[in-house]
Order: structure tokens, then sequence, then C-alpha cells
């Protein structure tokens, strides 16, 4: 007869072999009975919603968020395909904060479905998902984005709301910019006859000093005999003049958060100090703490490193085996070059501490320590 111990290492074998399929919400009907029960009592996943389960750990703190926050897209992605198929795409404007990705998670996720009934599904931790009837954009349309089902980047700018540029400047600044042609949004504009969206989208590209589309846009629509009014949606100009051949759209959101945080960030930055160190007892205190820094740095790195071992190798007194496959020998080797590289950063302390440019310095020794580090 198996041991209770066996018969939970049989049951977390299943739920690896869910994992490795690529299972992250796990169903009631992929675990028998048996399996869900005594993993549920383990503490090895926690019920998410009637039915559905996500992997947790025995030693998690009760109230604990942050794995639900870390599975939710993955989650809902999973739980949406399997109750309503196709059938389901998430608002425009959502689908823009996920093209520009943008993963916080919302207090209530809006999805959009045609045989949908207006329920609110609660889910962990104050968040829900807002089941809401209605139509969804046409297959061209439409498209994915983190496992999620979205509307197309024009297509969500062209049916967002206007408030949307003003309770959140910064993804719809970011969206405007990966538009790289006014054709991308002036067809589902033709289509539907959206001349007052036109007039604030072109003000929107105007305001991001993205002139040709704005004035491609007014000039189209105008030529298919469509009276446009230009009018710009944000509040402000933008604080930040946007990359046009950005990659990422993490880029250009990141400079746009700065932008916006950043007087708020030097109002509060504490004033530098008055007087200057006294550069040998500056230097003695980073020598003070070197052994301490070098066990924790090179353990993380995966090294066995003891204490006495880094006092050896400052000492000069080492002697590594001449087998490189020797693991002491390795470790010996690494808390060297830590030494050599601690030396070479304590000589631009020094250089920063007699008023060299701080910012010179480190580009010009940067490539040093890394040479000393692995010489």
């Amino acid at each position: 007869m198996a041991t209770p111990s066996e018969k939970l290492a049989n049951s977390l074998q299943t739920l690896h072999q869910l994992q490795a399929s690529g299972n992250i919400a796990i169903r009631s009907r992929d675990l028998s009975r048996t399996h869900r029960e005594r993993l549920l009592k383990n503490g090895f996943i926690e019920e998410v919603i009637r039915g559905w389960y996500l992997p947790s750990r025995p030693d998690e703190t009760a109230g604990e968020s942050t794995a639900w926050y870390a599975s939710f897209w993955l989650f809902c992605s999973a739980y949406l395909n399997d109750l309503k198929k196709k059938d389901w795409c998430l608002s425009p404007e959502q689908s823009i904060a996920l093209h520009v990705d943008n993963l916080t998670v919302p207090t209530q996720l809006l999805v959009r479905s045609v045989k949908a009934r207006n329920n609110i599904t609660e889910l962990p931790h104050g968040t829900s998902l807002y089941d809401v009837g209605a139509s969804l954009p046409e297959v061209k349309d439409q498209a994915e984005k983190h496992g999620m089902r979205v509307f197309s980047l024009p297509a969500a700018l062209v049916s967002c709301s206007e408030k949307s540029f003003l309770q959140n400047p910064t993804d719809m600044r970011s969206a405007l910019s990966m538009i790289r042609d006014a054709s991308e949004v002036l067809e589902p504009l033709l289509e539907g006859g959206h001349s007052i969206i036109a007039g604030r989208l072109a003000g929107a590209f105007r305001n991001i000093g993205r002139d040709e589309i704005a004035d491609e846009i007014i000039n189209v629509m105008k030529a298919a005999d469509y009276k446009v009014r230009e009018a710009d949606p944000f509040t402000d100009p933008s604080p930040y003049q946007l990359f046009e051949r950005v990659q990422s759209p993490y880029a250009n959101r990141i400079s746009l958060m700065w932008q916006t945080m950043r007087e708020t960030v030097i109002a509060n930055f504490p004033e530098p100090p008055n007087r200057s160190p006294d550069i040998e007892t500056y230097l003695q205190q980073v020598e003070e703490v070197y052994v301490t820094d070098a066990y924790h740095s090179l353990s993380i790195e995966g090294y066995r490193v003891t204490s006495e071992l880094i006092e050896l190798v400052r000492s000069g007194d080492w002697n590594p085996d001449q087998n490189p496959s020797d693991k002491a020998n390795l470790n010996t080797l690494a808390a060297r070059g830590y030494w050599q590289a601690y030396q070479a950063v304590r000589e631009s302390l020094k250089r920063i501490l007699n008023n060299q440019n701080a910012g010179e310095v480190l580009r010009s020794d940067h490539r040093t320590w890394y040479r000393e580090m692995f010489a």
C-alpha cells in the first residue's frame, strides 16, 4: 500500500505533467477528484472560481496576491477560450493597453461577447471579469496579444472612447506612436464614416508631433466628402518627442512616464551633501565590507565561496589547481576575479572622489572592471 508521501508524489507528478504541457489555469476535469482534493489539502493548488484552479505554494502566506497577479492574463485567456471559444474580445481600451504592453491587472476586465448576459465574475483579490453583450470587430480587425483576443491597434484607436485620451494619456500616446502610416487608421475611419473620430485622431497625432499623419487624415476624409473638424483630445501638449521607429512600445511608454513623473521625483530628491567626504575614510569603509559583499555576490552566481577563501585570495597566497574542471579551482578563480575587479572599481572611486565626472569615469572604466573580473 502506498504511503501518504507516495500518494502526494503521484498527485504532484500529475500536476507537473499539466504544467509541462502549458496549462496555467487548471480545470476540474483536468484532475481526478482524488488528485484534486489531495493537492488542495496540501496547498499545491488553490481555487480561483468554481471548477478552476491555479498552482500554488504550500508555504505561501495567506492572502498573498503575487501568484494571482503573475498568472492573471494567462488564467483569463484559458478561462475565456474554454468558456466562449471565439465569441469574445477585450474592449478597445483594454486592447490598447495590451498593444503597448501595459500588463497592469485591471480591477475589472471588460470582455465583449455576442452571447454575453452582462454578468460579473468575481476573481481573487478584488478583481473581476465583466461579460458585456456587444458585437465583436470583424475578423480582419481582431488580433491576439499576450494570449488575449483584442481589437487590432487601428481598430482599437478608432473604437475607443474620447475619455481614454484623458484617463490614459501615456498609453494612448504610446499607441499612436506605433502607427507608421495614415492608411492604417484611414481604412476603418472611411468604412464607418467616422468624421468626428477622424478629427479627434488627427488632433491626437498632431499632439505627438506626427503632423504628416494628421494632415493625411484630414485631407483624405475631406476628399471623401466628409466634414472633419480637428480637435486635440489631450489636455496638454505631449511632454516628450516620441520616436517614430522604436521597435518596442516600452521605450516610448517609459520615456512618457518619466517626463510625467520627473518633476515630482526632483522635488522629493534629497539635496546632495554639502561637504566632500574624507576619501581615505570612505575607501576604508568600502574595504571593511568587501568580504561580505564578495561572499554574497559570488554565492548568487552559484559559486561555493567561503569567507576564508576570499581572505586567502586577497592575501595573494593562492595556488589554484591547473585542472580547469576542478570545482575548488573554479571557485578560487572566481574569487580572484572578484578581487581584481574590486581593485579596479576602487581606483575608479578614487577618481570620482577627487571630483572627476562620475559618468565619464564609469563609461571609460566599465570595460576594465569586466576584463579584470574574467581575467
